[in-house]
C-alpha cells in the first residue's frame, strides 16, 4: 500500500459569495488574522505528511503563487531591519513543500479541477483538499481520513453531521455497514428533503482518494453534460465496484467561503491566540452585545 505524499488543492473558483472583494483577491488568500485560508490547507496536508501539493487555479489566482514564492526585496528589508521572527515566516513559505500549478481554463466544477492534476499524480494514492473547509482540531481532518486510508487501503471521505433543516442544501451520505469501525458508503445523495433520509451525514471538501478516482470522473463525464457532473458523480460509479469509506470528522469546523463562518473562524482563532484575546473581548465587551 503506497503512502499519501501528495495533496491537489483545487482553487478555481469564482468566489461569488465574497464579491467584489474576489473580483480580483482570491478567496483562499483572505486572511484568518495574518495567514491565508490556503496557507492552511497547505499546512494540514504537510502535517499529514504530503510533500507534493499540486493547486489548481485559474487567471486571477496568481496571488497564490506570489504568496509561496521569494520576495527578494522584502526579505532584505526585514533583515536589515532585525526583524528576523517576521523574515523566517516569510521564507519558509517557499521552502513547505514543493508546490506546483495547473490552470483549469474553464470552470467546470470540481470534477475537472481534479482531473487536472491527474499528470501530477500517475498511480499514487493522494489527498484533496477544497478551499473552504478549515478544521480546527489537535488532529486534522486529512490525517483522521489517512488513518481510515492505511486501514483499508481505499477511498476516505470526510462528513460532519448537519441539522434537519441544512440537509437540502448538501450531498448527504447514507449508510448502514460498518466494516472493522470504519463506516462504508451505501448511498449517495445530493440535496435530499430531510423527510428522504434519516441520515445527517453531510459530505465535506477533503478526501483520500485512490488513482483509479480518475477513470471514474472520465466515466461520469462521459455519462452527463460537463456542466452537471461532480465529483459525486465519480463516487458513485466507484462505489459500485468497490467500497468507499466515510468519516464523521472531530471538529471545530468553519466554512471559510461564507461570510459568517469567515468572521467566526477570524474571531475563533484570534481568541486562541494569548497576546490578541484580551483586547478583543475587551472590545466586545465595549460593543455591549
Amino acid at each position: 500500500m503506497k503512502k499519501i505524499k501528495k495533496c491537489v488543492i483545487p482553487a478555481a473558483g469564482f468566489g461569488t459569495r465574497f464579491l467584489p472583494a474576489t473580483k480580483a483577491l482570491p478567496k483562499e488568500m483572505f486572511p484568518i488574522i495574518d495567514k491565508p485560508v490556503m496557507q492552511y490547507l497547505i499546512e494540514e496536508a504537510i502535517q499529514a505528511g504530503c510533500e507534493d501539493i499540486i493547486i489548481v487555479t485559474w487567471k486571477n489566482k496568481r496571488a497564490i503563487e506570489d504568496h509561496f514564492d521569494s520576495n527578494f526585496e522584502l526579505e532584505k528589508k526585514l533583515e536589515k531591519s532585525n526583524k528576523f521572527e517576521l523574515l523566517e515566516k516569510v521564507k519558509v513559505l517557499n521552502t513547505m513543500a514543493n508546490i506546483a500549478y495547473v490552470r483549469q481554463p474553464y470552470p467546470r466544477w470540481d470534477w475537472d479541477a481534479i482531473l487536472r492534476a491527474k499528470p501530477f499524480i500517475w498511480d499514487e494514492p493522494f489527498l484533496v483538499l477544497f478551499g473552504d473547509d478549515i478544521i480546527d482540531n489537535e488532529k486534522s481532518a486529512a490525517e483522521q481520513l489517512i488513518e481510515v486510508y492505511e486501514r483499508k487501503n481505499s477511498c476516505a471521505i470526510a462528513t460532519i453531521k448537519v441539522k434537519d433543516e441544512e440537509v437540502s442544501s448538501y450531498w448527504i451520505i447514507e449508510s448502514n455497514a460498518c466494516d472493522w469501525n470504519a463506516l462504508i458508503v451505501d448511498k449517495f445523495l445530493e440535496k435530499p428533503d430531510s423527510s428522504e433520509t434519516k441520515s445527517r451525514n453531510w459530505v465535506i471538501w477533503k478526501y483520500v482518494v485512490t488513482p483509479d478516482i480518475f477513470d471514474y470522473l472520465e466515466k461520469a463525464s462521459d455519462l452527463k453534460p460537463t456542466w452537471e457532473v461532480r465529483l459525486a458523480d465519480a463516487f458513485e460509479l466507484m462505489r459500485q465496484k468497490k467500497d468507499i469509506y466515510w468519516v464523521e470528522i472531530k471538529w471545530d469546523r468553519y466554512d471559510t467561503g461564507s461570510k459568517i463562518w469567515f468572521i467566526k473562524a477570524t474571531i475563533a482563532f484570534w481568541l486562541k491566540d494569548e497576546r490578541l484575546s484580551w483586547e478583543l473581548k475587551e472590545f466586545i465587551k465595549w460593543l455591549k452585545i
